[in-house]
């Protein structure tokens, strides 16, 4: 398993590192629709459709994004679609957290099916727009992310369970615990006040999201990098949630050792748009 793992790990590095420091955003773009399509058709399967519907939807997650590309929206500012993106993740996350696992199968298949699509195809473009308006920027965002997960992994690991003596969600995903998040707001926090520094330091040409965010105030960098920490696991959360109402360990197999696509990229579902909101905002 851990062969397989750095095996999908480097191919994946293969593909994506070219086209992300690649001089224009368009090769970042057509990985991103690949995976994007590729998670359309996870999602048409996770809503139990069959192998034809679920590829049919993950081509109209393809035409979609072709769509908004023709149109000129990788470089337009959106920032009403960002704060309707993100109101939408706010209120459905919490929404759906409160419903749990057994409140899943109530909500109309086309309502879900529709929602998820959107989702995928908000992020998709909240990537690409962030990769035009410089790798420092869509960095700062992924990398938030990451480290969020990571802290949290090894804070749960070794605080899990100490303090608040209660789990996170042990109906959706019993392996979090509060701690966990807690040691991930500390690490992105960490993460985006060595950053601003890294931003000044180097003189960046195109700052950073945390840059952005300090410039209006330190209190509105705390509170962004808190609560896109915050959304981060919301993602996880929610797609743990729709997995385990479908029966499903992982959205497929289609990276071997890490799942599918959506296993991978569920925390970023919330936090792209999210994030572009914020900078549109600062």
């Amino acid at each position: 398993m851990l062969k397989q793992r750095i095996i999908t790990a480097l191919v994946l590095l293969a593909v994506l590192l070219p086209a992300l420091f690649y001089p224009s955003p368009e090769p970042f773009a057509g990985v991103m629709l690949v995976l994007v399509a590729a998670a359309g058709w996870e999602w048409g399967r996770l809503n139990g459709y069959r192998q034809g519907i679920a590829l049919l939807l993950g081509g109209e997650m393809v035409l979609l994004c072709a769509l908004s590309w023709w149109l000129g929206l990788l470089s337009k500012p959106l920032p009403l679609l960002w704060t309707v993106a993100g109101a939408a993740w706010v209120l459905g996350g919490a929404a759906l957290l409160k419903l749990a696992v057994p409140g899943w199968p109530h909500i109309p298949k086309a309502v879900r099916v529709v929602g998820g699509l959107l989702a995928l195809w908000a992020a998709w473009l909240a990537a690409v727009q962030a990769r035009t308006i410089g790798i420092n920027f869509l960095l700062s965002i992924l990398v938030l992310v990451w480290v969020a997960d990571v802290f949290a992994y090894f804070a749960g690991r070794a605080f899990g369970l100490r303090f608040t003596h209660r789990k996170l969600a042990p109906a959706i995903s019993p392996g979090k615990s509060w701690e966990g998040v807690w040691g991930g707001v500390v690490g992105v926090i960490v993460l985006a006040v060595c950053w601003v520094w890294a931003d000044r330091a180097a003189a960046a040409v195109v700052p950073s999201l945390y840059t952005h965010l300090a410039a209006r105030g330190w209190w509105l960098l705390l509170l962004g990098v808190v609560f896109l920490a915050a959304m981060s696991v919301v993602g996880d959360l929610v797609e743990s949630l729709i997995k385990r109402s479908a029966g499903a360990k992982d959205s497929s197999g289609l990276l071997p050792g890490h799942g599918g696509v959506l296993d991978r990229i569920d925390a970023l579902l919330p936090t792209l748009p999210l994030a572009m909101m914020l900078s549109s905002l600062a």
